[in-house]
């Protein structure tokens, strides 16, 4: 080899050893640029770091915060997280896909009372999906977080209010088909974590790739001690529980813009702390407690079954069957606490019979329509 090609090949390593160098500055100069051009919001990672053998670099303490009309951040940070990890799916690359993936630890996402107005989620959404999308350059096929962390904040409540889920992990795998499953539903979701004593699971499989949101899901929220909750009931409810338990079931199917399901909420020996506060609260107090007994089953619980159909744009809420079902748990029989594996992305209409308040009060879009067709 010639003197000439030695001083070349050894020009060559020393730019790319300064470029290797200089790299995680580059990358974390636009991270950063990213993140302090979003709509409403403002961030900021701490440092980054890249791993070129497999093909990926990790994002060092991330920040977001909430910008104000006054362009003042919010104390409370929108969502931390002290890694993300982006990097390409190796065993996707094996069945000819070329996809990304997606580790985030110990994410926190804070969800601050009247920081958002209802309309602003739609955009406040779409701005982060197109945030990922320039730092991940690759599809997602799988997504994970571990130990993570979400908070509902009200500050303007008396007491104040920090209601969190804690230890969320979530795994969410195949979700641009990469494994070419011939299923409807070829992507996966499971996610759990932990609340006040009790335990929520969430199970999802969807067709991401799909423009309408087409998936069977189910979840349940079973032992939250609700005397753990005491501040978040004096705050909303003007009164304190002694003890009880709280459990939710709900399954939910959607296809082609349509979805139905319904949501089982079972209240299980519920107290509430008496004679506390003035003669009103003291009133209340006994209102609500006396209704918590009259509306108790033979296991001590009170529960309902609300169904809840329709599609995305007017979702339809059955007042008088929510009813129905409330009564009936009360003085008929026990609503059993588990999901009941009735709702499928086959069936998202829940063919029955009405209930009697049906009957005797009807549907409110169904008497419209029929006093329109009886004036015609």
């Amino acid at each position: 080899m010639s003197k000439k090609a030695k001083i070349i090949i050894l020009c060559i390593i020393i730019i790319l050893v300064i470029f290797r160098l200089l790299l995680p500055h580059i990358v974390l100069k636009y991270v950063n640029n990213k993140l302090a051009n979003l709509t409403e919001y403002y961030g900021h990672v701490e440092d980054i770091d890249i791993a070129l053998i497999r093909g990926a670099y990790v994002i060092n303490d991330i920040r977001i915060v909430k910008v104000d009309e006054k362009k003042t951040n919010d104390t409370i940070p929108f969502f931390t997280s002290s890694e993300i990890d982006l990097s390409v799916e190796w065993a996707a690359i094996f069945k000819g896909k070329i996809v990304g993936e997606i580790y985030v630890q110990d994410p926190v996402l804070n969800f601050v009372k009247d920081a958002h107005k209802g309309e602003d989620v739609k955009a406040d959404t779409a701005d982060f999906k197109k945030l990922i999308k320039d730092l991940m350059p690759l599809t997602i096929n799988r997504f994970e977080i571990l130990n993570g962390q979400i908070h509902y904040i009200d500050l303007g409540s008396s007491p104040k209010l920090d209601i969190a889920m804690k230890e969320v992990e979530v795994v969410a795998t195949n979700l641009t088909n990469a494994n070419d499953s011939a299923k409807l539903l070829p992507a996966h979701v499971h996610a759990s974590g932990h609340a006040y004593e009790g335990d929520f699971v969430m199970k999802m499989d969807l067709d991401a790739l799909n423009k309408q949101p087409t998936f069977d899901m189910n979840l349940e929220l079973k032992n939250l001690n609700l005397a753990l909750l005491t501040d978040f009931f004096k705050a909303y409810g003007n009164f304190n529980v002694k003890k009880g338990q709280l459990g939710v079931y709900t399954e939910f199917a959607a296809k082609q813009g349509a979805f139905g399901g319904y949501v089982k909420p079972l209240l299980k020996d519920m107290e509430v702390v008496k004679g506390e506060g003035d003669f009103k609260e003291q009133v209340w107090e006994l209102i609500v407690s006396g209704a918590a007994t009259l509306l108790e089953n033979k296991n001590d619980e009170v529960g309902t079954k609300v169904p809840i159909n329709g599609r995305f744009d007017k979702p339809d809420i059955n007042l008088w069957k929510a009813v129905s079902y409330l009564l009936r748990n009360a003085f008929l029989h026990s609503l059993k606490p588990t999901i009941d594996n009735t709702i499928n992305i086959k069936q998202l209409e829940e063919k029955g019979k009405k209930t009697f308040l049906e009957k005797v009060f009807g549907n409110k879009k169904e008497k419209k329509k029929k006093d329109k067709s009886d004036k015609k």
